[in-house]
Formats: structure tokens, C-alpha cells, sequence
């Protein structure tokens, strides 16, 4: 049998060697376990998908509130800036067209109550919209579950940062 004697089907000495592909998991150690580089590597990419679910959670649940808010601040802001601007033509002629009826100091008594009234109603009306925004629970609760899971922390340990591992001497203090 002409050939090299490591290959099968045996093939002719001058043929180049093919590489194969190996039939075992190439993240499995020498004893079928996966080594601690792999572990890492899996926990470390794991880590990064948690984190990265986690930020889209709180960005889709604060998404929803800041328009809230961006809504109430409108609506606060807008009843500024009509006040000021409507109130210095629109009120001054109800003032004046009262006056036909009415002694000039009662007109303009009414004029003022009147534009008091519609900036209490609107700023009433932007602090329940303000009211009415809410916590990101979602995350705060996927959050506190993951804080639940990870090891080291402080409550769980005794206050060590690992139970195994002493904590480190600061390198100031001798």
C-alpha cells in the first residue's frame, strides 16, 4: 500500500495533506469539560447581552415618560408665554370694554381675576400631567432580580467582596 500511513484513505506520498475537521467540540477541554478560558468567555458574553437587554429596557420604558414630561413642560411653558403675550392686547381691550359698563378700576378688577384663573387652571393642569409620571419598574425589578443573582454582593457575603477571595490591603496603610 503506496502512501502515508496517518491519512484515511490512504493517499499517494506527493498528494498535499487536506486538513480535517476535528469530530470533538472545540470549546471542550482535553477531559470533555469546557476549559475556564471558555467559561469566561461564555459568562463575559452573557454579561454583555444581559447588560445591553437591561439598557434597552430602561431606554423603551424612559422613552415613554420623557414625552410625558416634555408634554407637561409644553404645556406649562406654552400658558407662560400666552399670558404674557395675549394678555397685554387681549386684556387690555376687555378692560376697556368693560369700562363702557362698569367704573374703570372694577374692569380692570375683573380683566385681572380672570387671567389669574386661566394661569392656575394651566399650570394645574402641567403639574398632573407631572404627577403622572411613573418609575421605570420594569427595569428597576429585572435589575433587582439580577442583583439577587450575581455573586459577591456585600448583603449576601458579609459585607466581603468574595467569600473565597480576602480583600485587598490598601497599598497606602502600613
Amino acid at each position: 500500500m503506496s502512501g502515508n500511513q496517518d491519512t484515511w484513505p490512504p493517499q499517494p506520498a506527493d498528494a498535499p495533506r487536506v486538513p480535517s475537521i476535528p469530530l470533538s467540540d472545540a470549546n471542550l477541554g482535553a477531559d470533555g469539560e469546557p476549559t475556564i478560558g471558555n467559561l469566561v468567555k461564555d459568562a463575559t458574553a452573557s454579561a454583555s447581552t444581559l447588560f445591553r437587554a437591561e439598557l434597552a429596557l430602561a431606554k423603551s420604558e424612559l422613552v415613554t415618560e420623557a414625552k410625558k414630561a416634555g408634554a407637561g413642560s409644553g404645556l406649562i411653558i406654552g400658558a407662560a408665554v400666552l399670558l404674557l403675550y395675549a394678555s397685554l392686547f387681549f386684556f387690555v381691550f376687555l378692560g376697556f370694554l368693560l369700562d363702557v359698563w362698569l367704573p374703570t378700576w372694577a374692569a380692570f378688577g375683573i380683566v385681572f381675576l380672570l387671567l389669574l384663573i386661566v394661569s392656575i387652571a394651566a399650570i394645574g393642569v402641567g403639574y398632573i400631567l407631572f404627577k403622572k409620571l411613573k418609575a421605570p419598574e420594569k427595569t428597576i425589578e429585572s435589575l433587582n432580580s439580577i442583583a439577587e443573582v450575581i455573586p459577591g454582593r456585600p448583603a449576601s457575603t458579609g459585607g466581603v467582596a468574595h467569600p473565597q477571595i480576602p480583600p485587598a490591603r490598601d497599598p497606602m496603610a502600613r
